[in-house]
């Protein structure tokens, strides 16, 4: 069930012409032993004297259609013919090989199922030749599941789909032209900039979050109507043919509220065309792209490029096209870059000020309520491969030092007597509102412990971070100040062990200059979070920008 990509090379058979035949025999009939064989030698009297082979490589879903449009030669006239060798294999092996392969291995014409993939090949030259198909991008569930979330009367914004109230099943995000989309569908509905951008992290986070879910085991859940089945940013072509080969199939698509991306399709021509290739590759494309084409691809499940409903679409789809959701490929270039830093595991030591100015009101409740309610919704949302730990810093909380360990950096999966990391830091960032010491914030030596004990613990697999958040400024006269902790920091440096530091200043009386510069002494960043509506953005932009 799903897509697979079949990278053997599929040619067309050599079928004689029955007609080229019938007129052999009676020729041969007629001159008793006569050598006329001549009419049903070469090509087999099809008029191909010469055969011209033309590369083509396409999305394995529509591998069996561009084989039946191309398995008979196309006349070039002359007795010249062009023959189409098509390959089906995945868009993100392609990409591979066009910056790998040698020219004469490489395709003449290329069939991804999306143009969103040109811009991973910035390289190569494309022309674009039209397109043989459309197919929305649209979120795959049972529809048990859609009921259930109240998307079968009113389906959800990108946003709420994708924020992790659902188990979301995509192996790779970057690696599918559906995942991507789905995310850019998320930062294009939210119009761009820093909210757009976190809500992509806090999806892609999502995804991650608990088990992995493969995505062929969630179309079976759906398709067999289980309530719980995950999400999966999956084209409309799949669930009508995932439906077709499944009897009573209660898969379904959500079409997200804003519209759906599409899947173009884009017959692309690769790199420039040599003149004696030329004729034949124009033949390949016009039949790629012909009245013919769009017939085979409608009964195939996709749409054409008008949005006319596919041939016999079957249940769970909708007849009438969605709106189109424009994605801009620049921006999914940088998207992509950002979804590769996001791959790598979080080491994160979160140290979060536990001083009696935590108790001011903030929202409905105090900055420290604030401060555990947020940190607690980020925690959710990361994987269980990122690793953490929890300090609480106010003045001499323990003796003469300003922070207390609450829980060591340990792997959010590892057991610990008897619960795992993750629910034990649940736990204790419960406690928060009850920890409030009087005495004043140690902020600074707290920060250079803090990064110290990062930089001792630094795992070369993990992204390392010192994440503090406070609401004040530092009241340790005792201890060191700002300009010797920033030279510190400098000095004690390590690019072969990076540790960033990135400063949460909790409302207006937050020291946000300190910050700033404790911050640039490790290449880290500052936040100013005044108001209580601002944290839980500022927490998801600190790991979007770690």
């Amino acid at each position: 069930m799903g897509r697979h990509a079949d990278t053997s090379t599929v040619r067309r058979s050599q079928r004689p012409a029955p007609v080229a035949l019938l007129a052999g025999l009676v020729v041969v009939a007629l001159v008793a032993g006569g050598l006329v064989w001549w009419l049903a030698s070469g090509s087999g009297g099809d008029g191909c004297e010469d055969t011209h082979t033309v590369r083509v490589t396409v999305a394995p879903e529509m591998g069996g259609v561009a084989q039946d449009l191309l398995d008979e030669p196309q006349d070039l006239g002359g007795g010249t013919c062009a023959v189409g060798e098509v390959s089906a294999q995945e868009p993100l092996q392609t990409v591979g090989d066009l910056s790998a392969l040698e020219d004469g291995a490489l395709p003449q014409v290329w069939v991804p199922d999306s143009s969103l993939w040109t811009v991973r090949a910035d390289d190569v030259e494309f022309d674009a030749s039209g397109s043989m198909a459309r197919s929305p991008v649209v979120l795959g569930t049972s529809r048990a599941a859609a009921d259930e979330l109240g998307w079968t009367q009113t389906p959800p914004d990108w946003r709420a789909a994708l924020s992790g109230q659902r188990p979301i099943a995509v192996p790779d995000l970057a690696a599918s032209a559906e995942g991507v989309a789905a995310l850019a569908a998320v930062q294009t509905s939210l119009g761009g900039g820093d909210q757009a951008d976190n809500a992509v992290v806090q999806a892609v986070l999502a995804a991650r979050r608990g088990p992995a879910v493969d995505p062929a085991d969630a179309l079976t859940a759906a398709a067999e109507n289980d309530v719980e089945a995950a999400l999966v940013p999956i084209s409309e072509q799949e669930v009508i043919t995932v439906n077709r080969a499944t009897p009573d199939s209660s898969l379904v698509a959500v079409y997200p509220a804003e519209g759906s991306p599409q899947l173009d399709y884009p017959v692309l021509r690769v790199g420039p065309t040599a003149d004696e290739d030329r004729a034949a590759v124009d033949a390949v494309v016009r039949t790629l792209t012909s009245a013919q084409a769009r017939t085979a691809v409608l009964a195939a499940g996709f749409r054409d490029a008008e949005g006319t409903p596919p041939t016999d679409p079957g249940p769970g789809v909708r007849e009438e096209a969605p709106p189109v959701l424009d994605v801009d490929p620049e921006g999914v270039q940088a998207l992509l870059g950002e979804l590769s830093r996001l791959a790598a595991p979080s080491r994160l030591l979160t140290v979060i000020d536990v001083s009696a100015s935590m108790e001011a009101p903030a929202g409905d409740g105090t900055r420290a309520t604030l401060a555990r309610d947020a940190a607690k919704s980020a925690l959710t949302l990361i994987p269980g491969t990122s690793s953490i730990g929890l300090w609480v810093f106010a003045y001499q909380l323990q003796g003469e030092q300003d922070w207390t360990e609450l829980a060591p950096i340990r792997t959010l999966s590892e057991e610990v007597d008897g619960t795992t990391q993750r629910d034990l830091l649940d736990d204790e960032l419960d406690t928060i509102p009850d920890r409030l010491a009087p005495g004043g914030t140690g902020l600074y030596d707290t920060t250079l412990d803090a990064f110290r004990a990062a930089q001792e613990q630094y795992d070369p697999e993990a992204v390392s971070s010192v994440v503090i958040v406070t609401d004040g400024t530092n009241e340790d006269s005792s201890g060191v100040d700002l300009d010797t902790l920033v030279q510190t920091l400098e000095a004690e440096a390590d690019p072969q062990r990076p540790v960033k530091v990135i400063g949460v200043a909790l409302g207006p009386d937050a020291d946000i200059q300190a910050l700033q510069r404790i911050a640039e002494a490790t290449g880290g960043a500052a936040y100013s979070a005044v108001d209580p509506n601002d944290l839980q953005d500022v927490l998801f932009d600190a790991l979007r920008q770690r």
